[in-house]
């Protein structure tokens, strides 16, 4: 499995203050690339405990070590010709999940990657954002 890198170093560990990233992926091959985004950490819900009401919730680790996108594209060639052939890399580290999508549509439209099919797998861009979501990167 190819290693995540960010700042071209390898990245193992997940910050807790961190929620998740947005990342890059290349075939190098033929030089095509994703640009997505991961969450680090996924909700658990568990049942009550007998006898009780409330459902049991935490959190744990998710699956971003070993993940290679949501581009179904991108999935059947890993499957297709091994993990060995991409490169994953992190362009930015996020606190919370409206910076997250925000940084990632950001890097998204300036890639212009809709407009490059012949450069990028990505078939749709989009979200919801609200500036309340990124007050904490406003400068006052």
């Amino acid at each position: 499995m190819s290693e995540w890198k960010f700042n071209d170093e390898v990245f193992n560990n997940a910050p807790e203050e961190y929620i998740g990233f947005v990342y890059e992926i290349t075939d190098t091959e033929t030089n095509m690339k994703y640009i997505g985004k991961k969450k680090f950490w996924s909700k658990v819900t568990r049942p009550p405990l007998k006898g009780k009401k409330n459902k049991r919730r935490s959190i744990k680790e998710s699956d971003w070590k070993s993940y290679y996108g949501s581009s179904g594209v991108v999935k059947e060639l890993v499957e297709n010709t091994g993990e060995w052939r991409f490169e994953r890399r992190i362009l930015r580290l996020c606190k919370t999940a409206g910076e997250l999508s925000y940084f990632e549509m950001k890097e998204q439209v300036e890639n212009d990657v809709l407009l490059k099919p012949n450069e990028y797998h990505n078939a749709f861009v989009g979200g919801k954002i609200h500036r309340k979501h990124l007050n904490h990167l406003i400068k006052k």
